[in-house]
């Protein structure tokens, strides 16, 4: 499938997916229509294990979503009329059927943040599972509200989930945007490499994941998200049955057999 804005790279099971937007590195609509096709895609891939995005333009990894497009948008609204019932949430939009789907989807799905992400692109960065931040002068984070409005793609909870609400309020309301390292200290970034390094980084742990069974990948996967969400017990609950649920597998057993007979060592 062909996209204008999306470079695709495959490597066995991991596929690097680098945004290219010039000049200034954008997210916008077609942006956005590219991710929810490749996505859907890449879902139903069962030969596909890790999914890389890294930004394609020098020092953004996605700059931000367009404001000349947010203003487009509110102009258009504003002369129809358009009013919000706070207490009437509005459907799913299709940024959201994206972003939601980077944490469904049965592979994991890596941030190489080797530049700037800011707005929708530290969102999307936010929805993925794991984020590798790059050492640069670059900044992350939802500096929303000093246009007067909020992170309205998932950043108000996904970052609130990661660093708690004192943190995220701390960010948010002043729209503080952060360095590689500041994000790297708060968790935000699990893994900082050098200059440079970002997508090498992140496709070496994309290879490691690749390497394990595919099954128990996805089931871990799911579980970590859910105890996002749902009380302990039901957590615990759906440990307990997925635990058993792998533990018949054929993969399972015959990995457990080689280590009882000395041909496996647990650790790796």
């Amino acid at each position: 499938m062909a996209y204008s804005q999306l470079r695709i790279e495959r490597d066995g099971g991991v596929l690097v997916c680098a945004f290219h937007n010039p000049p200034h590195g954008y997210m916008d609509r077609v942006t956005v229509e590219e991710l929810d096709r490749f996505t859907a895609e890449a879902e139903q891939d069962g030969a596909l294990r890790v999914i890389v995005f890294c930004g394609g333009l020098p020092g953004v990894f996605i700059r931000h979503y367009s404001v000349e497009e947010l203003q487009a948008l509110a102009e258009r609204l504003r002369a129809r009329g358009t009013a919000v019932d706070p207490e009437t949430p509005i459907p799913e939009r299709q940024i959201d059927r994206v972003f939601n789907r980077l944490g469904a989807m049965p592979q994991v799905t890596i941030a190489a943040m080797n530049g700037t992400a800011m707005g929708g692109g530290f969102e999307l960065a936010l929805a993925c599972d794991l984020r590798v931040g790059e050492d640069g002068e670059y900044r992350y984070g939802l500096p929303e509200v000093n246009l007067g409005i909020l992170p309205g793609a998932g950043g108000t909870q996904r970052l609130t989930r990661l660093v708690g609400p004192g943190r995220a309020m701390e960010l948010i309301l002043q729209g503080r945007t952060l360095s590689p390292a500041e994000a790297h200290r708060l968790g935000i970034v699990q893994e900082l490499a050098p200059f440079g390094g970002a997508v090498e980084l992140a496709r070496r742990i994309a290879r490691r994941i690749a390497a394990q069974p595919a099954r128990a990948v996805a089931v871990c996967k799911g579980l970590i998200h859910l105890a996002t969400r749902t009380p302990l017990e039901t957590g615990l609950a759906q440990e307990r049955t997925r635990f058993l649920e792998l533990l018949l597998s054929d993969t399972a057993l015959e990995r457990m057999q080689e280590m009882n007979r000395g041909a496996r060592d647990i650790t790796a």
